[in-house]
């Protein structure tokens, strides 16, 4: 429960600090920052090492995979029949096609489906949604962020993302199954635990709430993406074509249906593309997430 107080106090802060004169009007860039060169790695670094794949959690693993093409596919498509802008498209892509699997999602689900629940959770979260976050969605972010970005600067741009770096040495002592020594893990997770509360308030600076805002509509149709269309195409697969029953599946459908990933917000806010609406995606898309993730349960639960 104090992780989701933890949220809305955060984005209370960012927003309440709007208001103050004197506090740097490009602080949101800089808690950007911190959040992709330290935040990040620290938490690949300390989780990644200790994640152990079976066969039966594929499923769960596709979910963030799945998910984040679904997105690049619904979302190109659709801005180029309707004539959108690149960047537009880009921060539609990021923040639809990726989800708060982790803060939000893992003491969701703890809550519902316990420490079993939980282990699936982390398997969606770590090798699945922040290894899309560090390579696909820096592709995409690169390629939406300028006109024709070549392939050699956006190969460039992934192998030097800090999060990137951090996944690869992080997988690396995964596969020889080893771990850092208890005070560097200790380190990590202390660095890492930093990410929610810092990107929230830097979401919480860009935060507005403008009646006439031009942003309203691709709103409603990201969160809608989001919240409705991805689990429920996950659904339809999963359980309905396949067959599919279980904790695990279970765990993976609410997990597709979480609001969308606040570093999602943090990287295409980084690259230019359109910070004003990313934002609006987590400051809305969270707290309504809880009514619609009841939803999904209760879909679970009864068919």
């Amino acid at each position: 429960m104090e992780n989701i107080i933890l949220i809305f106090v955060c984005l209370i802060i960012g927003f309440l600090l709007q208001k103050i004169k004197d506090f740097p009007s490009n602080s949101h860039q800089v808690l950007n920052q911190f959040v992709i060169y330290i935040s990040l790695p620290a938490l690949a670094l300390f989780y990644i090492p200790k994640i152990q794949i079976s066969s039966d959690l594929l499923y769960s693993l596709a979910v963030p995979w799945v998910g984040f093409v679904l997105s690049f596919l619904f979302f190109s498509i659709l801005g180029k029949k309707l004539g959108w802008s690149k960047k537009l498209i880009g921060c539609l892509v990021l923040t639809g096609g990726l989800g708060n699997t982790a803060f939000v999602g893992f003491p969701v689900i703890e809550a519902l489906y316990g420490k079993q629940g939980l282990e699936t959770a982390i398997i969606i979260d770590q090798p699945g949604t922040f290894v899309v976050l560090a390579t696909l969605g820096v592709l995409v972010a690169s390629y939406y962020s300028r006109g024709e970005a070549s392939a050699s600067m956006i190969v460039k741009k992934i192998l030097l993302f800090p999060p990137f770096i951090g996944f690869v040495i992080a997988a690396l002592f995964n596969v020889f199954q080893y771990d850092f020594v208890e005070e560097l893990q200790s380190v990590f997770q202390k660095l890492g635990s930093t990410v929610t509360p810092i990107a929230l308030i830097a979401v919480g600076l860009q935060l507005t709430f403008e009646r006439k805002s031009k942003h309203w509509g691709f709103l409603t149709l990201g969160l809608a993406f989001k919240l409705f269309l991805t689990p429920a195409i996950f659904y339809f697969v999963y359980i309905i074509i396949l067959g599919k029953t279980g904790l695990i599946m279970d765990v993976s459908i609410m997990e597709a249906a979480m609001a969308p990933m606040i570093t999602a917000s943090i990287l295409a806010s980084t690259y230019g593309l359109k910070p004003k609406l990313s934002s609006m995606m987590i400051g809305f898309g969270i707290p309504i997430s809880f009514l619609t993730l009841a939803f999904w349960y209760w879909i679970l639960q009864t068919f």
